[in-house]
């Protein structure tokens, strides 16, 4: 452990990782896909289990982790506000 109680030297800037980290291929491709406009109910989700091998839960669980990344926010700024956007409107109408 160094002076400032980091085990690395390096100080401890919190949990997040900065916007300079690459997100992982199911990272972008779940933004990819939420910036994609869909012909009709149920396009989405079927998209989703068949390109993306995971259940629309999982998505829509790791998309919520996704709006408060900064890594998000700097691969897909218009995507990531949008929905900042309409999580808040959602919010407020609570």
């Amino acid at each position: 452990m160094t002076d400032d109680g980091s085990p690395d030297g390096r100080p401890d800037e919190g949990l997040d990782e900065g916007p300079d980290e690459v997100l992982t291929a199911a990272e972008a491709a779940v933004l990819a896909y939420e910036g994609r406009t869909w012909p009709g109910p149920g396009a989405k989700e079927r998209a989703i289990r068949e390109g993306l091998g995971m259940a629309p839960v999982r998505y829509y669980q790791l998309l919520n982790v996704l709006m408060d990344d900064p890594r998000a926010l700097a691969h897909a700024p218009g995507t990531v506000n949008r929905l900042r956007r309409i999580r808040e409107a959602q919010r407020a109408r609570r």
